[in-house]
């Protein structure tokens, strides 16, 4: 009886692992302040020289934090948005080193669920 030798791990090429380059690095955070009017939108920079905007109701928040969020292990951005008394609310976080396109995708996103009543 004969055994074919068995290798650990696994055999592959770099064509078969189909590399990809991703974007890294903060990027340009006006790519999401921009997405902001001063007619719907309150904008504050504080003395740690970070940036807070919200929606005129009070509903919508948005935080960037260029040296991190105070008490959080790096938190760079914050979304937040109020619920109502029958639907809770919701807030997504993304570190300092979130590239501001995928910052400024989600806060898009999010400002396009929002309507006038």
């Amino acid at each position: 009886m004969t055994m074919a030798s068995v290798s650990p791990g696994f055999s592959t090429n770099v064509k078969a692992l189909r590399l990809r380059e991703w974007q890294l690095g903060p990027g340009q955070p006006t790519l999401v302040m921009d997405l902001f009017s001063a007619e719907d939108f309150h904008l504050v920079v504080d003395d740690r020289a970070d940036v807070h905007v919200s929606s005129k109701d009070g509903r919508f928040y948005l935080g960037w934090f260029p040296l991190g969020r105070p008490g959080t292990n790096g938190e760079g951005w914050k979304i937040a948005v109020t619920g109502t008394d029958k639907v809770r609310g919701y807030s997504l976080s993304f570190d300092t080193e979130t590239p501001a396109e995928i910052v400024a995708a989600a806060v898009a996103r999010v400002l396009e669920t929002s309507r006038r009543v």
